[in-house]
């Protein structure tokens, strides 16, 4: 009897360290390969917190970078990297996105000139060329910076110049891009040996937003993984902010020949200050705000209720 009962013991025990063990799969899809920008989600796969926290993520960088949101809003994945901006428009458009989390908390997309162009000023680039990549908008974003100095879209000649900013600035082919990252663009122009100088939107007219976020499928919302997923990159960006030195190898080691280069370890530097604080925290001024101007610019039509596409499931 005694020998029974302590085989259905081991074997209700082995159920329980079983289910214990068994992690709650994520599927991740950033919005581009790997750098500075993700270091919160992968100091929180390298150090372990994701794990932790009973989650195994696995993180996928898109061959094409428009996909990840609507490849969560059609349920194929369950969080994608995303940008604030795009998600008004995507939710406007129909897709069941919600934000869930921030990964940097302030605008990275900036106007860049070359110092060596003679432009010091926006109201320099009267006559000029400049180059983008993606309408829509940075177009409004330009538009608004001018209009700070009394220019519009009028007084610039728009060249679309895809994803080659810096070659376009570098060989003359425009005087200025809006669209760069200040902390990549301006550290890749400087490492070519053609510094540069940026002008900030927000600094001009342009509303704050979040450049990085996190967005789920509104109808799996309620899923617990989500919750687990936000409090071990909360950990992480602590870890970030307090140890950023020892934080650059635990990132670097991810993927070393990838990553461990001049590029990155200063867009690294550049990038820590933009890196959110307080990863689920809603900003809904923020939000509020760069609906309003999207929606000045026709870049969505109805100004949606805040609930209705950003939470804060932890604070």
């Amino acid at each position: 009897m005694m020998k029974k009962m302590r085989f259905l013991l081991f074997m209700i025990l082995g159920i329980s360290w079983s289910v214990q063990a068994e992690k709650q799969k994520i599927t991740l899809l950033l919005d581009w390969f790997v750098n500075p920008d993700h270091a919160a989600l992968i100091v929180a796969q390298q150090k372990g917190y994701f794990a932790e926290n009973g989650l195994q993520v696995d993180i996928i960088e898109p061959a094409d970078p428009s996909m990840p949101p609507k490849l969560v809003a059609a349920g194929q994945a369950d969080i994608a990297v995303n940008y604030q901006p795009s998600l008004h428009m995507q939710v406007d458009e129909g897709l069941p996105l919600i934000r869930i989390g921030t990964l940097i908390s302030s605008p990275l997309n900036s106007l860049v000139v070359l110092q060596s162009s003679q432009i010091s000023h926006l109201a320099d680039l009267k006559g000029k060329k400049v180059g983008y990549s993606i309408s829509g908008f940075e177009t409004a974003l330009l538009d608004t910076m001018l209009k700070s100095v009394g220019l519009s879209g009028d007084d610039v000649e728009m060249i679309n110049v895809n994803w080659s900013l810096s070659p376009a600035l570098i060989s003359g082919q425009v005087h200025a891009v809006i669209g760069s990252f200040r902390n990549f663009e301006l550290n890749q122009l400087d490492i070519e040996k053609h510094p540069g100088k940026a002008f900030f939107p927000e600094q001009h007219g342009v509303p704050s937003y979040e450049e990085l976020i996190l967005v789920v499928n509104k109808d799996r919302l309620q899923a617990p993984k989500f919750k687990q997923f936000l409090t071990a990159l909360q950990q992480a960006s602590d870890y970030v902010r307090a140890n950023p030195d020892e934080a650059w190898q635990v990132f670097v080691s991810y993927k070393p020949q990838e990553l461990d280069n001049e590029l990155n370890r200063r867009a690294w530097r550049d990038t820590l200050p933009y890196l959110s604080q307080h990863v689920g925290i809603l900003n809904r001024q923020k939000y509020q705000e760069v609906a309003e101007f999207m929606a000045k610019h026709k870049l969505i039509k109805k100004i949606p209720n805040i609930e209705d596409y950003a939470v804060e499931l932890v604070k």
